[in-house]
């Protein structure tokens, strides 16, 4: 099969378009037929070796967590898919047997890092910059005839990762007030709309005009260009100087201290990213006193993705497409994701 992988970190150089053999499946395993995968932060610092996660590769290591395609053959024992069926794939899974995934919280697996147990894919198990792509059957899950490969990759990392910060995390409440960070991007948007979904009333960010446009169609009530002056001033006026009960936060650094500042008493911030930067300063005085909260989600298990399935296949979530790139021009995808200068996700179609 023709696919892009790394064999080293570095730049994006290191990608490398080429053949790989075809993929089998095992036991309780799927094939599918590679139509569309989106980008993820996580692929540029993984092909880099950044933020924590150089190493050396042993072999060939095909990126791509967001894939979405046709059942090509399934292996013994599957039942829930069949050949031909248009599937995405929920993008990370646990070992299955220790406390944390016999309790429904896989997404802490210790084990989910350990190269040949079934991890990430696209990190520890082989991803989707390809044409064919194994995995868990369990985890394929089908999608509606209406929608686009290109859309159905930008969901899974994005939508699951929303759903848990915002519903299970933060408990969201019908009627609260939550300001969205980065509202352009793939998490910021799925953010903008489950906090819609569970009755919120959504003051989303944006940096330019552009993309605040982009961001009102996702249903915000407020749209705050915040390279246009004091973010914290805004919000406190838009909120009758109360400030908001939830920050979603997947941008880092940049936004922190007027992000912080935004929240009214007993407040909530939950964070899933560091794209700017990942090293803040805490007021601990403003954290006691407001009797603040401050949370971090890395993704959420997979039991949850059965919850989003059922919002997207309802056509209540929606994935958002900003760029897309054949797959022998992933090294060019991966330059765009560094500059930051895009809006929803940026999507590998493979033809």
């Amino acid at each position: 099969m023709k696919a892009v992988y790394i064999t080293k970190q570095g730049p994006p150089e290191v990608l490398t378009y080429g053949e790989l053999p075809d993929p089998v499946p095992g036991p309780g395993e799927v094939v599918a037929r590679v139509r569309a995968c989106a980008l993820n932060h996580r692929d540029v610092y993984l092909r880099a070796g950044v933020r924590g996660l150089g190493r050396e590769l042993k072999e060939p290591l095909i990126l791509g967590s967001d894939v979405a395609g046709d059942v090509l053959t399934v292996g013994p024992g599957v039942t829930n898919v069949k050949p031909g069926n248009r599937v995405l794939f929920h993008v990370r899974w646990g070992c299955g047997d220790c406390e944390y995934c016999q309790g429904g919280r896989d997404n802490l697996c210790p084990n989910r890092l350990e190269p040949g147990i079934y991890s990430r894919s696209g990190a520890f198990a082989q991803g989707g910059y390809a044409e064919l792509f194994k995995a868990p059957a369990r985890h394929a899950h089908l999608f509606p005839d209406w929608m686009s490969y290109e859309e159905a990759a930008s969901i899974p990392l994005t939508a699951i990762t929303a759903w848990h910060m915002l519903v299970k995390k933060v408990g969201l409440r019908p009627g609260e007030k939550v300001l969205v960070l980065g509202a352009s991007g793939g998490v910021g948007s799925m953010g903008v709309q489950i906090a819609k979904v569970m009755h919120g009333w959504v003051i989303a960010t944006a940096s330019s005009e552009e993309k605040a446009l982009a961001v009102k169609k996702f249903g915000a009530d407020e749209v705050v260009n915040y390279g246009k002056g004091e973010l914290a001033q805004r919000v406190k006026e838009l909120t009758g100087g109360q400030g908001v009960d939830v920050v979603f936060d997947s941008v880092g650094t940049d936004v922190w201290e007027q992000a912080f500042a935004s929240l009214g008493p007993g407040g909530r911030f939950v964070t899933c990213g560091v794209t700017s930067g990942y090293k803040v300063e805490l007021h601990l005085g403003q954290l006691f006193s407001q009797e603040l909260t401050v949370m971090g989600v890395s993704e959420g298990p997979a039991w949850e993705f059965l919850d989003v399935m059922r919002l997207v296949n309802m056509g209540k979530l929606r994935g958002f497409v900003g760029a897309t790139f054949p797959l022998n021009q992933a090294q060019q995808a991966h330059r765009l994701m560094e500059a930051r200068s895009f809006t929803g996700k940026v999507v590998l179609r493979v033809d």
